[in-house]
């Protein structure tokens, strides 16, 4: 059963460059969902890094062209397919991935990637849940194997990803530094978990904001680095012995001193978040939905796009002077 609707509204991609290739097309066929797949009415999209680097043709990834990008959705149930069983028309639901793309009015997913939205949440927190959460705790918890009573520095903390790394992590027993660019972002980090904050716009911020005071002796645990092409080299001078880096953004290269690495016996460990098994999803799920259902877990939500605005949204998400909370359209 597929939706009443036959076109819709949709953006799509047809040749790799810069954002004016993210064209709004009115004339897309509603898909219908097959096995195991769930048609949902989008209400909104959230919008992530990854997807402008994809758009660029520039990732180790490519999409097939033409193509409409977006993996998390929050929005209602319109048509399930065969042998459906989690699911039902009408139903409250966000994704972690979409067949079909979530920048568009409908979507298909598989049923494995969609998840019942707690009521707690409106759709736009349920577009600001899957990749932000997910990618938080897969590298504090599942890849850095963060233990309460570690220290944790957030790099870039006022972002989607940020934001759902500070809230994890003063959930889970850390000791939260978080870094923004902003004095507004610095306030909704300490808002949202850190317990002291940093802003990475001074120069020399490390030691002028001291960081490395702040640590003490020991030094940093973890550090969660959404820049590691500018912050690396630098934060491999702040961790502790058996400190962890670990990498959730990239945006060119960066000379390191590998001796750095060597007496403390650190690691630095790159995340990619759809290398999680099955077990991980599972894991990664149920903290996600416990948080929620808690009351801790809290999307904070940034600047809103209608599909139009897409250029746009993907001009501000790699230019911006600064994030504060997670960037959704809003269908």
């Amino acid at each position: 059963m597929a939706s009443a609707k036959k076109f819709m509204r949709a953006i799509r991609v047809s040749e790799f460059g810069n954002p004016d290739v993210l064209k709004l097309v009115t004339d897309v066929p509603v898909p219908s969902p097959g096995e195991g797949q769930v048609l949902i009415q989008v209400h909104a999209c959230g919008i992530n890094p990854l997807e402008t680097y994809l758009r660029s043709g520039l990732f180790v990834w490519k999409p097939t062209l033409p193509y409409t990008p977006g993996s998390d959705v929050s929005g209602v149930v319109e048509a399930v397919g065969k042998n459906v069983t989690a699911f039902k028309k009408g139903d409250r639901v966000f994704t972690r991935a979409t067949i079909t793309g979530g920048y568009a009015e409908y979507t298909i997913a598989s049923e494995d990637t969609v998840y019942h939205l707690p009521d707690q949440l409106n759709f736009k927190q349920g577009a600001a849940l899957a990749i932000p959460y997910f990618t938080a705790y897969r590298a504090l918890i599942q890849k850095a194997n963060g233990k309460p009573g570690e220290l944790v520095l957030i790099h870039g903390a006022s972002g989607g990803v940020g934001i759902a790394s500070c809230q994890i992590a003063r959930a889970y027993g850390f000791k939260v530094f978080g870094t923004a660019g902003s004095q507004e972002g610095l306030n909704l980090v300490l808002q949202n978990g850190a317990h002291k904050v940093f802003n990475h716009r001074v120069k020399d911020y490390t030691e002028k904001n001291k960081v490395k005071e702040a640590a003490g002796a020991e030094g940093v645990n973890v550090i969660l680095e959404m820049l590691s092409n500018v912050n690396l080299s630098n934060d491999l001078k702040l961790l502790s012995s058996g400190g962890r880096v670990v990498i959730v953004g990239c945006r060119g290269s960066i000379e390191i001193n590998p001796a750095d690495t060597m007496m403390k016996e650190s690691s630095i460990i790159g995340v990619v978040l759809y290398k999680a098994t099955k077990d991980e999803w599972k894991e990664a799920g149920a903290a996600v939905i416990g948080g929620i259902e808690s009351g801790w877990l809290k999307p904070l939500i940034g600047p809103e796009y209608p599909l139009e605005k897409a250029p746009q949204a993907h001009e501000d998400i790699i230019q911006g002077s600064g994030a504060t909370g997670k960037m959704v359209f809003v269908l």
